[in-house]
């Protein structure tokens, strides 16, 4: 027997309280912003639901609770009574998310009440530093990093495969033998979000700017080409895309990696990242 649900569905009226809860934690909330300073609540347009809790009048009212409920569930805030709401309201739907990200305390908080009916997962990414670089980077960008034009999609796409087969572990065209991914991927170059160095025409440092809210640019699929790992080419593409990021676009660059990936977050310190806090993953 499910408890009875606290959260809600929040649409447009609910605006000023989003905002206001999403703006306490700009980095962590990207990916929610983005979405929603582009749509608005509506979940035709948001691409998905954000559900909340309220707060108690008592303690200043406002959202206790808040979850985007899309190809992705992201918890961002809430306590463990939020938490079992939000699992009350998955609960009633048949699973469509393909994972849990987010603050860890709120993923983590959230599987718990799922795992039962969820599990088990593919994957559990219990640390993921999540980290933030408002300044120009420390070292160096590599002049050759550039955005990637429309018509070279057939020579970054397979670059971008390969890094998401090597990220999430299983490979982006299975299913619908790549047409989603490829759109996706199509369209982060058309926005020109999505950064390369061409080598002899082919890619050997690849990185895009995901999200995109008006305060941070969450920069993900870093990957370099196994032939070329260990001369650097990371740090320098990595620091050209925070670079773009801050002083073109006027944002703070973020991203988060998996704690046990040492040469990864090695990179990224000697760029000039910081941690701001701590991500999970779930990955079903």
């Amino acid at each position: 027997m499910l408890r009875l649900a606290g959260a809600r569905l929040l649409d447009d009226k609910d605006y000023p309280a989003v905002r206001a809860a999403l703006a306490a934690d700009p980095v962590g909330a990207c990916m929610v912003s983005a979405r929603i300073e582009i749509a608005g609540l509506d979940p035709w347009r948001l691409g998905g639901e954000l559900w909340g809790t309220e707060g108690r009048p008592s303690r200043g009212g406002g959202l206790q609770g808040l979850c985007f409920s899309g190809p992705n569930m992201i918890p961002l805030r809430g306590t463990p009574a939020a938490l079992r709401s939000f699992a009350d309201r998955a609960l009633r739907r048949q699973r469509t998310c393909s994972s849990l990200v987010g603050p860890s305390e709120q993923v983590l908080g959230l599987w718990d009440e799922l795992t039962t009916e969820w599990g088990p997962a593919r994957e559990v990414r219990h640390d993921q530093p999540l980290m933030a670089l408002d300044g120009r980077p420390r070292t160096k960008g590599d002049p050759r990093v550039r955005a990637v034009r429309v018509e070279e999609l057939e020579r970054y796409l397979p670059a971008a495969i390969a890094m998401f087969i090597e990220e999430v572990g299983v490979d982006p065209r299975a299913g619908d033998g790549g047409a989603s991914y490829r759109a996706r991927v199509a369209e982060l170059i058309s926005s020109g979000r999505a950064f390369a160095r061409f080598d002899d025409g082919e890619v050997v440092f690849k990185a895009e700017i995901g999200a995109l809210s008006r305060g941070v640019g969450q920069i993900q699929g870093v990957w370099v080409h196994p032939d070329r790992r260990g001369q650097g080419l990371g740090v320098a593409g990595t620091a050209a895309v925070a670079e773009r990021l801050v002083t073109g676009m006027g944002r703070t660059a973020s991203l988060y990696v998996n704690s046990y990936n040492a040469p990864a977050l090695s990179v990224y310190r000697k760029i000039g990242f910081r941690q701001v806090g701590r991500y999970a993953t779930v990955l079903f």
